[in-house]
Order: C-alpha cells, then sequence, then structure tokens
C-alpha cells in the first residue's frame, strides 16, 4: 500500500496539541490525545514528535508566535503622548476581555516550563522578545522588563481570581513600578 502524502500532517498535530491542552490542561497532553484530535495514526506523533516534551515545544512556538504578533502591534501603536500605564491599562483590559480561552492557554504552556526544562527556553525567548520590542520603543529595557512582568503578572492574577478589570487600579499601579 503507497503512503498518502500528507504535507500538513506535522501542523495538524501541533494544532490539534493546542487545542487538547487547551480543552484538558498539560495533563491531558498524549500522544494517543493529539493523534485522535488531529485523526491521524497514533504513530504519526511520534514520528513528527518522539516526546511530549518535543511537542509542548512546538505548541509553545506556535501560541509565542501569535502572542508576540498581537504584542508586536500593540507596541507598534504606542503613543509617546500617552502614558504608558494607560496604553498598559487598556491592553490588559482587551486582553481580559478577549477571547479567554486563548489566554488560559497561552499561560498553561507558558507554566509547563516550569515543570518541563525543554520548554523553558521557548518559554524565556518570548519574555525576551517582548522586553526587546517594548525596549525599543520606550528606549529603556530595564523598564520594559518590569512593565512585561507587571502585564504577565495581571494577566495571571485576574485568570486565576476571576476579579473584575479595574483600569483605575491598573493604571496607579504601574505608574508606581515606573516612578
Amino acid at each position: 500500500m503507497a503512503r498518502r502524502y500528507d504535507p500538513d500532517r506535522r501542523q495538524r498535530i501541533i494544532d490539534a496539541a493546542i487545542a487538547v491542552v487547551g480543552e484538558r490542561g498539560i495533563a491531558g497532553l498524549s500522544h494517543r490525545a493529539v493523534a485522535a484530535a488531529a485523526e491521524v495514526p497514533l504513530g504519526s506523533t511520534t514520528y513528527h514528535f518522539a516526546t511530549l516534551d518535543d511537542l509542548l515545544v512546538a505548541a509553545l512556538r506556535q501560541a509565542n508566535g501569535e502572542c508576540l504578533a498581537d504584542f508586536a502591534r500593540w507596541v507598534d501603536g504606542l503613543d509617546p503622548a500617552v502614558p504608558l500605564a494607560d496604553q498598559v491599562a487598556e491592553l490588559v483590559g482587551q486582553t481580559l476581555a478577549g477571547d479567554r480561552s486563548r489566554v488560559e492557554l497561552e499561560y498553561e504552556l507558558y507554566l509547563a516550563a516550569l515543570r518541563r526544562e525543554a520548554v523553558r527556553p521557548i518559554a524565556e525567548e518570548c519574555l525576551n522578545e517582548m522586553v526587546r520590542l517594548l525596549g525599543r520603543r520606550i528606549g529603556d529595557e530595564q523598564t520594559a522588563r518590569a512593565v512585561v512582568a507587571f502585564i504577565d503578572g495581571l494577566l495571571l492574577q485576574h485568570l486565576l481570581t476571576g476579579r473584575p478589570f479595574e483600569s483605575a487600579g491598573v493604571r496607579a499601579g504601574l505608574a508606581g513600578v515606573l516612578g
């Protein structure tokens, strides 16, 4: 029997891994679950991704790419005439008002790096790129790193607590951090 040419199979597997993590969390990720979601033979997942860490790395790279594209658009749109704290508050508010499942998925993948050494450099690359993008725009890498950490912390706290978003509190808090 001839092998079926399927050039999109690897991408479908990555997309399926992201869907599985979105539905079941990292604990629900397995080659078998991904194969079923991608509608491919189990051997295809292990052929393209020998370990679950390999699959997580690919999934996180894809999620980071989307996140970084959004962040780069936000950075490009920063208005020097508007206080950075106001613009960060708007970003956090828009992110929380958007697709919550996407933000939860991004953090699920991102936080997998705490326990999975192979994933850690991918998460670090994303953070460093966010700092680089923002630092280039505002002219100060240390401030950029503080702002990125502030954004991460706010988003994670709101996802965990479900507290209502208060733009004024974010502005005041970031203004305090920025001095």
